[in-house]
């Protein structure tokens, strides 16, 4: 167990004195409500803490640059708006240590509407944050700090995270399930002594670790949902808290400022020496925006993950307290502003580029792919959830209510086919001009591949891969399709059809090992022309048809969901099987399934992770409830379909098709 601790930006535990260290004339103090200046560090740093600084109480907001300021302890000021405002006042030169004295905070008793003119503000761009330095506490000196709800109450830095009495656990864990949660907790990734996350794969015998032994956000997604459902709730809202104070608006790819709210791909815990020759050293979270990622791709659903984290955060573990605060709250309307933006756009659905994904390779799916429509889909209904509603916001939540319903009509009106919608596709005119266009995209019916034809079941059907003008990808795309489910994306007819259609395509979709990331694979010409000919990405290999077991919690949500409990019990069965004498490859290769990739990694996290979820999920499945949505009937209310008589459109809009008995 790590003897020592300290308390990051984010502020975990209420037990130190802030020791902040400073170059020149750059200090540290806390935004003003009109300078609209809030920094999330790209490079949280921290050194050991001395245990004479301790003291309760004290936690960290948000921090901004001020060149021309001193802290004192008679220095804080508060602000108007209802914020808490830490102010500077006199100047400093040179290298020194500058203490704020016991600093209360309870963001969520203030309110946020002063912040929402600034989060678009242009100086959010270019800001360095200096070092938080800390001194050693003593282990023994510790202040546990309680979680509420299924977090339980004990000492945060609980070591490997979760290791508790056999007991509690239960004792029917298989010894799969136990060298699985030997291997999670083996993971875990401590920052200044605390749990912040999982490295994405965690192989003794890998020598080119590349970037899998940094924490990925969509990556620890499966890892929280099984820490949690556990019992384990700190590792998580450590998570969240330090992963918000990376949020950028800093300048990356080749000079090129983002827009504020981008949520990095992932992060790494690095250190370095300080001056001197006492051993002391800073610690240091270093994220990657796509700056270092392959083809340099902003990661899109970063953002929309950590907002559906935070949602089911607070659900499993009862502690509410964490999204109330002020600076998640802002966190959250950063993320909505960036995804919500006006722009070119015609469609409500987000347009994004190859590699924004779980697919971070070129596959094909630029444009409108399913599977970041579906999460928007979910993280716009976890942010209506989540959102503190005043003055402030309520323009924000309406405008998140008008995508959520315009964003339903597109995807369930021209996403879903069956047998009928092919048949449809099939008798196509194409070149109609007017509002009254049947085929709106200019789909011409030669598009319909040949397989398809053969393979769609009479029952059942999927939302498509993507559609643009004059294409539509007829791919089955596995995550998009689970969520459109889990979020109730699709009505509840449409939400039947995926998973009678995974049913009856299991020797597709599953076979010797589920789940399919997509299905066909790209073949010949057709592979060499989208994916460039990647040597990675071949038939039936990665994200080009290969199988993904980190698919199964949320196949497992879906089940539960839909009432169908025994088809993930399973999928799980037949994914036990081969996982542990396997060495929980990252993915599988060939068209059943039944050979470890290529270039898959082994004791891949995501693997070990989504296997547990899914195991724990069939053991509490009421937990489920907690985590999908049923379909919002006064979001049907006001579904932009309610336009129709004005605006001479004659389309039948799919929300309204009653669910059936």
């Amino acid at each position: 167990m790590n003897s020592r601790s300290c308390i990051c930006v984010s502020a975990m535990k209420p037990c130190c004195r802030f020791l902040i260290s400073f170059t020149s004339s750059s200090l540290f103090g806390v935004s003003p409500p009109n300078s609209g200046k809030f920094i999330n560090s790209s490079k949280l740093r921290c050194t050991k803490i001395d245990s004479r600084s301790i003291r309760s109480g004290i936690h960290c907001r948000r921090i901004v640059l001020d060149r021309n300021a001193f802290f004192d302890s008679d220095s804080i000021s508060w602000g108007g708006g209802g914020s808490r405002v830490l102010r500077a006042r006199g100047r400093g030169r040179g290298r020194g240590v500058l203490v704020i004295p016991r600093v209360a905070s309870d963001f969520r008793n203030h309110s946020t509407s002063s912040l929402d003119s600034h989060v678009n503000d242009k100086s959010f761009e270019s800001m360095f944050v200096k070092p938080l330095v800390f001194k050693d506490v003593e282990k023994t000196e510790r202040i546990p700090k309680k979680v509420s709800g299924n977090g339980g109450g004990k000492d945060a830095n609980f070591g490997n995270v979760g290791v508790r009495k056999e007991t509690e656990r239960g004792l029917s864990q298989t010894e799969v399930e136990k060298e699985a949660w030997k291997l999670l907790r083996g993971a875990v990734v401590n920052y200044c002594g605390f749990p912040v996350g999982t490295v994405a794969a965690n192989d003794p015998g890998d020598t080119q670790t590349l970037n899998y032994d940094q924490v990925f956000i969509r990556d620890f997604v499966p890892s929280a949902y099984a820490f949690m459902l556990d019992g384990e709730g700190e590792i998580v809202r450590n998570f969240l808290l330090h992963t918000l104070q990376l949020q950028s608006w800093e300048k990356t790819v080749d000079c090129h400022s983002p827009g504020p709210g981008l949520m990095p791909a992932s992060f790494k815990v690095k250190s370095e020496p300080l001056e001197g020759n006492d051993g002391s050293f800073e610690e240091f979270l270093d994220p990657d925006f796509g700056g270092s990622a392959i083809g340099r791709v902003s990661p899109v659903d970063s953002g929309l993950w950590w907002i559906i984290l935070l949602r089911a955060y607070g659900k499993l573990t009862g502690d509410y307290t964490l999204q109330e605060r002020i600076d998640v709250q802002t966190g959250i309307k950063l993320i909505l502003k960036l995804c919500l933006a006006d722009g070119f756009d015609m469609f409500p659905t987000l347009l994004v580029t190859d590699g924004s994904c779980m697919i971070d390779r070129r596959m094909g799916i630029h444009g409108h792919p399913l599977e970041i429509q579906a999460l928007f889909y979910s993280a716009l209904r976890c942010a209506r959830e989540v959102l503190i509603v005043n003055d402030g916001t309520k323009n924000l939540v309406a405008a998140v209510n008008n995508r959520l319903s315009a964003l339903s009509f597109h995807i369930r009106e021209y996403y879903w086919v069956d047998i009928k919608k092919i048949n449809e596709i099939y008798r196509y005119n194409t070149e109609e001009y007017s509002a009254d266009a049947t085929n709106k995209f200019n789909i011409y019916p030669d598009q319909i591949p040949t397989w398809l034809v053969d393979w769609i079941p009479d029952k059942g059907g999927y939302f498509i891969g993507n559609l643009q003008p004059a294409h539509m990808d007829f791919r089955f795309f596995t995550l998009g399709n689970l969520w459109a489910v889990i979020s109730s994306l699709g009505n509840q007819e449409q939400n039947e059809g995926v998973m009678t259609l995974i049913e009856e395509k299991w020797d597709d979709l599953v076979a010797n090992m589920p789940l399919k990331i997509c299905f066909p694979a790209l073949e010949k010409d057709e592979w060499r022309i989208i994916t460039g000919s990647d040597p990675k990405n071949t038939p039936w290999s990665y994200h080009n048809g290969g199988s993904w077991p980190t698919l199964l919690w949320q196949f497992t949500l879906a089940c539960i969901k839909m009432g169908k409990l025994e088809l993930a019990k399973k999928a799980v069965a037949v994914a036990e099987k081969r996982l542990k004498e396997d060495k929980w490859p990252e993915y599988y290769d060939t068209k059943s399934g039944r050979f470890v990739g290529k270039q898959s990694r082994l004791y891949q996290t995501w693997t070990i992770a989504g296997f547990l979820a899914a195991k724990k999920l069939i053991e509490q499945p009421e937990k489920a409830s907690l985590l999908f949505w049923e379909e919002d009937y006064q979001l049907l209310e006001t579904c932009v379909c309610g336009l129709s008589k004005s605006n001479g459109r004659k389309n039948k809009c799919s929300r309204f098709t009653p669910p059936r008995s």
